[in-house]
């Protein structure tokens, strides 16, 4: 059983991939050279059954720092704080605000005594908040800790990003393209597999970059208190894999190993959404999870199983699309709210992508055929539903097959359960849903906080910017902004660590100088404030 006395609470290290299938030798690839991984998952249990909520990496992350999915909160939406890069005057540029109870998880950890690092890709669809992390940057570790204390620390290797299969970005050629298997929609020339095996190898680096990660946390004598949980944001960055949600798009690598727990070796196949992340780790610290969190808890005592997983795709940079899929462990339905659309909407990012210019060029000379030709159909079917286990690639649509109306039927209305359930706000056009957080299309912001001494004898409590006192006095902060978080710090200079706001700060003897700001999720952050307060 989990032991949460202070000094016993289990430390949790999350190591998040980009762009990354289950192409691991754990996972029964024989390609992969990835002894690292593999080590971790022969130390712990893999998930054959874990999905992301989207296809693409912001709304993903947004999901799996929040504990919510994407759709319900309005920021469905990919790259809405670079949007006009790539849209012009068509959409301004936001920060998604969420409701004022929503905050980013680790700062539960933070006040729960966790010493919380993220080292160092955040892409939440808003800033993250400066009172989300003690340390948030490349440096960020969790030897910069207090001695003692419990740590919950991230690392994000971007190696395996799409983008690394960019021949200007390969890394050191080791695999023989001649040993990758290519699934079968994709065209068997030397371009794509030179452009897999460039994955591969982005995959030996980041085993590389894993490898360290873990011996650090050997060296320091950590490993049997620390629970550690290897994801990828979503599935691969190849043609019909990123942006999409079939499994090529959103089935995940998934492995935790958490020493005197879970057997060492073990698989399941349980199902994962990755928005089941927050509540879990919130879960395994003791930490209480708010009521507004949507994921489940997959592991520890508190451990409630899901039977489906769900995923969306909405605006992917400048190629706006509405579609939802659920999926169980077997069985995948799509639901295309735009059926009269083509498969390939223009994405000028997804296009540099080499298989994709070399599908391009073979569908321009008539060459592609059958499942390769597939993805440049000119619409689509309005509903898609496979059989995973028979048909890993989901290529036989099985939507009009009477043999699985039943099914059909079935994973329909959980999909229309789950959408009003988590209120999808996947209707509301993406204008009105800026209105809605930035009335007049201007980010709102932060009410700076105020200092109210509570606890003297004087009467007068009022706010504020000074004070002197003969006896212990109590300094309470607050923001007029509904659901702000607010951080202070006793430090001067521009690196000052800024503490996490929780309770009444106790004066200690002397003059002691207060400094505090306030950021709501969305929103600006406030201006700073400074008080001085001595105590005789």
């Amino acid at each position: 059983m989990l032991n949460n006395e202070p000094g016993n609470r289990p430390n949790i290290l999350w190591i998040s991939m980009e762009d990354t299938s289950p192409r691991f030798g754990c996972y029964g690839d024989m390609v992969a050279r990835t002894p690292n991984i593999d080590r971790l998952a022969a130390e712990g249990c893999i998930f054959k059954n874990a999905f992301s909520t989207a296809g693409v990496c912001s709304p993903s992350r947004r999901a799996i720092i929040t504990g919510m999915y994407q759709t319900s909160v309005g920021s469905p939406h990919h790259r809405t704080t670079s949007v006009h890069k790539i849209m012009g005057d068509a959409i301004i540029p936001y920060e998604a605000v969420l409701p004022p109870y929503v905050k980013v998880f680790s700062e539960y950890l933070r006040a729960a005594g966790y010493y919380c690092t993220n080292n160092s890709k955040t892409d939440y669809q808003f800033n993250a908040p400066f009172t989300a992390w003690d340390e948030n940057g490349n440096q960020a570790h969790w030897r910069n800790r207090k001695p003692g204390q419990p740590f919950f620390a991230v690392f994000n290797p971007s190696h395996t990003h799409e983008s690394g299969m960019w021949p200007e970005k390969a890394a050191p050629e080791v695999t023989d393209s001649a040993n990758v298997t290519l699934p079968p929609y994709l065209p068997d020339t030397p371009v794509t597999r030179e452009t897999l095996a460039r994955h591969y190898d982005q995959l030996i680096v980041s085993d590389g970059k894993i490898g360290e990660i873990l011996g650090q946390l050997d060296e320091d004598g950590l490993a049997d208190n620390t629970v550690v949980i290897l994801w990828s944001d979503h599935g691969e960055g190849m043609p019909r894999g990123k942006r999409w949600l079939y499994d090529s798009g959103i089935r995940i690598p998934l492995i935790v190993r958490w020493p005197g727990q879970l057997a060492p070796g073990t698989v399941t196949d349980q199902v994962v959404n990755l928005v089941d992340l927050a509540p879990t780790v919130l879960a395994l610290t003791g930490v209480t999870i708010p009521s507004h969190m949507q994921g489940k808890v997959f592991l520890g005592p508190k451990k409630k199983e899901r039977e489906y997983a769900f995923a969306a795709r909405d605006r992917h940079d400048e190629m706006y699309d509405m579609v939802r899929a659920v999926r169980d462990k077997r069985y995948k339905y799509i639901r295309n709210y735009y059926p009269e659309l083509p498969y390939l909407l223009h994405n000028q990012y997804r296009n540099r992508h080499p298989v994709m210019q070399e599908m391009w060029r073979l569908h321009a000379l008539n060459q592609l055929e059958g499942t390769q030709a597939a993805m440049f159909k000119e619409s689509r079917p309005a509903e898609e539903l496979y059989d995973c286990q028979e048909d890993p690639h989901e290529i036989r649509n099985l939507a009009d097959d009477p043999a699985y109306g039943d099914i059909l039927e079935r994973l329909r209305g959980k999909l229309d359960d789950w959408r009003q359930t988590n209120g999808d706000q996947g209707d509301i056009p993406e204008h009105e849903l800026i209105e809605r957080m930035w009335p007049g299309k201007v980010q709102p912001t932060t009410a700076p906080p105020q200092f109210i001494p509570v606890g003297a004898s004087e009467p007068g409590l009022q706010r504020v910017n000074q004070g002197t006192y003969a006896e212990p006095v109590l300094i309470q902060i607050y923001s007029g902004t509904q659901g702000a978080s607010i951080g202070y710090t006793t430090e001067s200079g521009e690196d000052a660590s800024w503490q996490l706001y929780t309770k009444p700060l106790r004066l200690s003897q002397g003059t002691t100088t207060l400094r505090a700001k306030a950021i709501r999720i969305g929103f600006k952050p406030s201006e700073e404030r400074e008080a001085v307060f001595t105590l005789n």
